[in-house]
C-alpha cells in the first residue's frame, strides 16, 4: 500500500464508514439525540428538599471543639487530668459567644460565620467509627473504611442524573485526597466525580480569573472534525449495544464521550470568574491572600449550583493539628471563615440556598485534652458539622457531647445516619437506593444508617 498523509487517510475513513454514523444518528441512537442517558434527570423516591449538595470538606479533622463547642466546664478545669489520665485537658484558647437570633455558640475564631448563625444547623453529636485519617475520610465519603465503595457524590448522581447534561453532575474542587473519595467503584464509571484541583501560587500572581482543565482543548482537531469523529466511534459503540444488549460500562463511555465533548465549551466559560462584579467577589474573600483560593473554589461552587451540577464538592486540607494548635487554627479559620460565609448569604440572595444543601465537615474531631502542649489528638467519639439550606432547620442545634466534649451523648449521628439524611433531603430513600453488584445488592449506609427527622424544616 502505497503511503498517504494523515488528511487522506481521514477522509477515506470516514467516507467507508460516514453512512454508519450517519445511520445512527438518523435512528436516534447517537446519544446526543437520545432522550434518556445514564445522566439524564431521574424522578426522586418522594419529594425532594434540596436539588443540590455542596459539600466542604475539611480534610485533617478539624478541632471543632474550639470552633462551635463550647464547654465553659473544660475551661475552667484546664490543665486538670482528662479522660486519658496520660494527657491533660486543654481549654480552649479562644473566647466564645452567641450569634443571631437563634443563640449558636461559636468562637471567635468564625466571626463572619457567626453573622449567618441563624442559617445554620449545627450537629454536635456526630460520631464515626475509625480514629485514623485515611479510613475516616474513606467512610465519610463513601460509608465504608475497609472495601472500595462508590462515594456519596456518585450515588447522589446514580439516583437522581444531573440537572445540566452538558457539565458534569459531580465536581470536586480541590484535592480530595485520593480517587476513591469521588469515585463509582461498581456503579457505572459515568456517575465518578471530575477532580478540577486547586489554583497555584503562580496562577494567583498572575491575576488568573478562572481554573484551568488540563486536555480541555484538542490541539490538533477542530470541533467540527472532532463532532465527525466521534460520531463514527459512538456508531460503533452503539453498534456494540445492539448486538449485545445492556451494557452498563459502554454506556457510561458513550456518554462520558459525549461529555468531554461539550465540555470544551461548557467547563471554561463555568470556570470564567471574571464575569462576576467586584462586590461578590469581595464577598467570598477573593483577592486577599488568605481566602482567596477557597473564596473562588466556594464561589465556582455557587455557579456550579446554579449551572445544574448535582454534587460539589470543596476541599480544605490540612486541619491534622497535633501541635501548633493557636496559630495554625487560626491560619486555617480565616482561610474558610469568609468564603463559607459569603457562599451561604450569596445562595440566599440568589433563591438557591432554599433548595441547595450545604455540608460541612471533616472527618472526626479532635480531643479535649492536650498534646504536646499546644495540639489535640483525633477524637472519633463526638465531634460537630453543619449544615444550611436544602430542607434543614434553621439556626437549630441537634445532639450534644459531654461538659467535656469526650463522647456524643444527645442526637448522636453516626456517619451512615448522616449519609440517611443527607440522602433524605435529596429525596431519596437509603434503603431503596441500591445497586446489584456480586450477587447483592449494595447500598452507601450498608445496613445501617436513620433519617435524623428532627433537624428537618
Amino acid at each position: 500500500m502505497k503511503n498517504i498523509d494523515r488528511r487522506t487517510a481521514f477522509k477515506t475513513i470516514t467516507s467507508c464508514f460516514g453512512s454508519l454514523a450517519f445511520a445512527a444518528m438518523a435512528t436516534g441512537k447517537a446519544l446526543g439525540e437520545n432522550p434518556q442517558t445514564p445522566l439524564s434527570a431521574k424522578q426522586s423516591h418522594f419529594a425532594a428538599r434540596a436539588k443540590r449538595v455542596i459539600f466542604l470538606s475539611m480534610r485533617g479533622a478539624p478541632s471543632t471543639i474550639d470552633m462551635f463547642d463550647y464547654k465553659p466546664q473544660l475551661s475552667k478545669d484546664n490543665g486538670k487530668a482528662g479522660k486519658y489520665r496520660a494527657a491533660k485537658l486543654l481549654g480552649s484558647p479562644w473566647k466564645f459567644k452567641q450569634h443571631g437570633d437563634s443563640g449558636i455558640w461559636m468562637s471567635n475564631l468564625l466571626p463572619h460565620l457567626g453573622s449567618v448563625a441563624d442559617e445554620l444547623c449545627m450537629l454536635k453529636g456526630m460520631h464515626c467509627d475509625q480514629p485514623n485519617h485515611a479510613e475516616a475520610t474513606t467512610a465519610v465519603h463513601t460509608g465504608n473504611a475497609q472495601f472500595v465503595r462508590p462515594s456519596l457524590g456518585a450515588w447522589s448522581l446514580y439516583g437522581l442524573g444531573t440537572l445540566n447534561e452538558d457539565l458534569p453532575g459531580f465536581i470536586v474542587l480541590g484535592h480530595p485526597g485520593g480517587a476513591q473519595n469521588y469515585g463509582s467503584a461498581f456503579l457505572p464509571a459515568v456517575y465518578q466525580g471530575t477532580s478540577i484541583g486547586a489554583t497555584t501560587a503562580r496562577d494567583r500572581r498572575a491575576g488568573t480569573q478562572s481554573l484551568t482543565v488540563p486536555n480541555i482543548k484538542n490541539p490538533q482537531l477542530s470541533p467540527k472534525t472532532q463532532r465527525l469523529q466521534l460520531d463514527y466511534i459512538q456508531a460503533l459503540n452503539q453498534s456494540k449495544l445492539k448486538r449485545a444488549g445492556h451494557q452498563s460500562q459502554v454506556e457510561g463511555m458513550i456518554q462520558s464521550m459525549e461529555l468531554a465533548f461539550t465540555m470544551q465549551t461548557t467547563l471554561p466559560e463555568l470556570l470564567d470568574l471574571s464575569v462576576e462584579t467586584e462586590a461578590t467577589k469581595k464577598m467570598y474573600g477573593i483577592g486577599e491572600n488568605a481566602t482567596d483560593q477557597f473564596g473562588r473554589h466556594c464561589l465556582l461552587a455557587r455557579r456550579m449550583a446554579e449551572s445544574g451540577v448535582r454534587f460539589i464538592e470543596v476541599v480544605n486540607s490540612g486541619w491534622d493539628h497535633h501541635n501548633n494548635l493557636k496559630s495554625e487554627m487560626e491560619d486555617h479559620c480565616t482561610q474558610i471563615d469568609k468564603p463559607i460565609a459569603g457562599l451561604i448569604r450569596d445562595l440566599k440572595n440568589r433563591g438557591l440556598l432554599e433548595d441547595t444543601l450545604v455540608v460541612w465537615g471533616g472527618e472526626f474531631g479532635r480531643t479535649p485534652h492536650g498534646q504536646g502542649g499546644d495540639g489535640r489528638d483525633h477524637n472519633n467519639k463526638g465531634y460537630t458539622t453543619f449544615m444550611a439550606g436544602g430542607g434543614v432547620k434553621r439556626g437549630f442545634v441537634y445532639g450534644a457531647t459531654d461538659s467535656y466534649g469526650y463522647d456524643a451523648i444527645e442526637g448522636r449521628m453516626h456517619t451512615h445516619d448522616w449519609h440517611a439524611t443527607i440522602l433524605h433531603l435529596m429525596g431519596l430513600d437509603h434503603q431503596r437506593l441500591t445497586y446489584r453488584h456480586a450477587g447483592r445488592d449494595f447500598r452507601l449506609t450498608d445496613v445501617a444508617g436513620k433519617v435524623a427527622k428532627d433537624i428537618l424544616a
